[in-house]
């Protein structure tokens, strides 16, 4: 702008009307040409968002600014006007997100929250527009601009699921709608945020599976419970409740199905008529065991598959009529009129039942009817069939009315009984019967000739099983007395299979024979020795493993006591049968007893490895190659070998 100050001096008197200007204050911002007033930038690039407004001193001086100069002042006022040279800027940064939470039940369309940019220019500059710039929240969500709050509005694009994903990174971007290109070297004029939506849980009702309805199929011919299939349904929520199912009687007023209220399972409650109703339309309930308020409903078709159950009719009841002197081959006259030449009459038939491939009729006549001889039947092979006469001319005071038997026969099982009987008294004739007869008899001497083989075989088993007395042999291990323990058991006790006798005294002899098995009555006859078992009476059998003195004792000397031995059996026997820890059948177990000592003595002992013992182990060289090297290792060392 400029200023102008007037002076009421002569302005031909000297220099007291030459009137210059300058500024008093705010001189580095503004400035004023000296003479002519007019006011000037002295920076470039004035922020107005720092400062929109200054109050700027002009002073005017006359005498041309000389010393002793009048001057005079006045205020100007500077208005910084905006430009867009400001982006808009999200008031969260990027470390931190605004944070929203929406029910996985809000409908779409739905507010989730606003979310405003920061615009520090004015007016139509601070003009914004918000999108989603992410597939996936784009996808789900979308935004939009409050033009009177320059607010983004985010709403719900599509129904959220909480068991599926529970939170939601959006990201939103901002942009100025009215770009300055004098001022696109600034930067971009745009700014993003990330939303962070939360989805909270709500008990959701049970969702059918598929979600869109079931189709299920059943014959007609199906028997009354015949599963017709399953509806499938589950409870989305994180619980996963049990569901229950039922059946929406308005839908099934007749109760023709059921259903299982766990399993989802249709069963059939009535007989079914594909040629009454083909389709059944029901409406099946799911609800949450525990809360009938959570339901949904689905629509469930049946369709019925045809079975041939229903026979040939008669497409209208037909009567013919025929003059008396017609001849073989003559058309008649009939309430259908014959659109072939030559034929009485032309018959048709329908079938309820829908064969997938179409109906196919075959006609023939009965052929034990008396008018047969007078008429004769032509399938014409497309589902019709024309009458013909046979005779040459007809008496009415004989006979008036004539009446056919015609079998019509479709493409599927025939269901006329009276047709069925004669149908099979024609094909099988006396002699395929008589051979079937025949095939049958021989079938059932064969099946009694395998079950006499087999309790033959049974009985023999069982003769030889009853034969073998012998049961399993529990061994018992422990160690016996030694080589010298001869006297601690009689062995020939151990061989009793049924009792433990007690032991007899020196001048008693030797045990009875026929108390022992026959396997060892035998050994014992021919002076056979060997260890052997004794029954225990559980069921379980006691075997001895002993040392060879002890099997075969000392010639001349006689007997021992059997009690030490007797009752170490028995003590082990009654262990057995108590133990916890095994099967309670049979089993085999071994122990060894050993006697009380050694003629040689132990060459473990302690006192054997001393120097100072006096033992002579020199018989041990005697006892053969086996005992070489243990007769080196007790032999006694030379001069030479204490040397080395």
């Amino acid at each position: 702008m400029k200023v102008i100050a007037s002076d009421a001096d002569d302005p031909a008197y000297g220099s007291s009307a030459r009137v210059v200007y300058s500024v008093l204050d705010e001189e580095k911002i503004f400035s004023v040409e000296r003479h002519t007033g007019i006011i000037l930038t002295a920076m470039a690039d004035l922020d107005r968002e720092t400062q929109d407004r200054y109050e700027l001193v002009v002073k005017a001086t006359d005498m041309a600014g000389q010393m002793g100069g009048l001057s005079g002042s006045t205020t100007v006022t500077i208005v910084i006007t905006d430009v867009n040279d400001n982006p808009p800027r999200f008031t969260q940064s990027e470390c931190k997100m605004y944070q929203f939470t929406v029910s996985e039940g809000a409908t779409v369309g739905t507010s989730v929250g606003r979310v405003i940019a920061m615009d520090a220019d004015m007016g139509e500059n601070t003009d914004m527009g918000y999108l989603i710039s992410d597939q996936e929240g784009g996808e789900l969500f979308k935004v939009t601009t409050d033009m009177d709050t320059q607010e983004a509005v985010i709403s719900i694009k599509k129904l959220l699921d909480f068991e599926s994903k529970r939170s939601h990174n959006v990201v939103v971007e901002v942009v100025n709608k009215h770009v300055d290109p004098r001022f696109a070297g600034l930067g971009s004029f745009r700014d993003e945020t990330i939303v962070c939506v939360s989805v909270s849980d709500v008990d959701e009702p049970p969702i059918f599976l598929p979600a869109d309805g079931a189709t299920l199929e059943v014959q007609e011919d199906a028997k009354l419970g015949a599963l017709v299939g399953v509806v499938m349904a589950k409870d989305p929520d994180v619980e996963n409740a049990p569901v229950r199912f039922s059946i929406d009687r308005s839908t099934d007023q007749e109760s023709i199905f059921h259903i299982d209220p766990v399993s989802g399972a249709i069963t059939l409650g009535k007989i079914l008529d594909r040629e009454t109703a083909g389709w059944h339309n029901i409406s099946v309930t799911a609800v949450e065991a525990d809360n009938q308020a959570m339901a949904s409903h689905s629509e469930v078709s049946i369709r019925i598959l045809d079975v041939n159950d229903n026979p040939p009719e008669l497409a209208t009841p037909y009567e013919a009529s025929i003059c008396e002197d017609a001849k073989p081959g003559q058309v008649g006259t009939g309430s259908q009129p014959s659109t072939f030449s030559q034929l009485i009459h032309t018959i048709s038939v329908v079938d309820r039942d829908e064969p997938q491939s179409g109906h196919h009729f075959h006609f023939n006549l009965v052929h034990d009817a008396s008018s047969n001889r007078h008429f004769t039947l032509w399938d014409v092979k497309d589902n019709t069939a024309g009458i013909r006469t046979q005779r040459s001319g007809f008496n009415r005071n004989e006979q008036n009315v004539y009446f056919l038997s015609i079998l019509v026969v479709d493409n599927g099982a025939i269901l006329s009984c009276s047709a069925t009987a004669y149908v099979m008294s024609a094909a099988l004739s006396p002699g395929a019967l008589i051979a079937l007869l025949v095939c049958m008899l021989i079938l059932i001497v064969l099946v009694l000739l395998i079950l006499t083989l087999k309790c033959h075989r049974k009985g023999q088993r069982i003769a030889e099983e009853e034969e073998d007395m012998r049961d399993n042999v529990i061994k018992y291990n422990d160690e016996g007395g030694g080589e010298q323990d001869t006297q601690a058991y009689d062995i020939g006790t151990l061989r009793n299979l049924y009792d433990f006798p007690e032991a007899k005294g020196p001048e008693a002899g030797p045990p009875d024979l026929r108390t022992l098995p026959q396997w060892i009555q035998g050994r014992r006859a021919a002076g056979g020795g060997g260890g052997g078992g004794g029954a225990d009476g559980g069921g379980r059998t006691a075997s001895a493993s002993v040392s060879a003195a002890a099997m075969g004792g000392v010639a001349g000397e006689p007997p021992a006591d059997f009690s030490l031995f007797k009752d170490y059996i028995r003590k082990k026997v009654e262990q057995a049968d108590t133990d916890q820890s095994v099967p309670p059948y049979d089993s085999f177990q071994t122990y060894a007893f050993e006697g009380s000592s050694s003629p040689a003595l132990s060459l473990s002992s302690i006192h054997t490895l001393s120097t100072a013992s006096e033992q002579d182990f020199s018989y041990l060289g005697d006892w053969g190659p086996r005992f070489r090297q243990l007769a080196g290792y007790y032999a006694p060392t030379g001069p030479e070998e204490d040397d080395s």
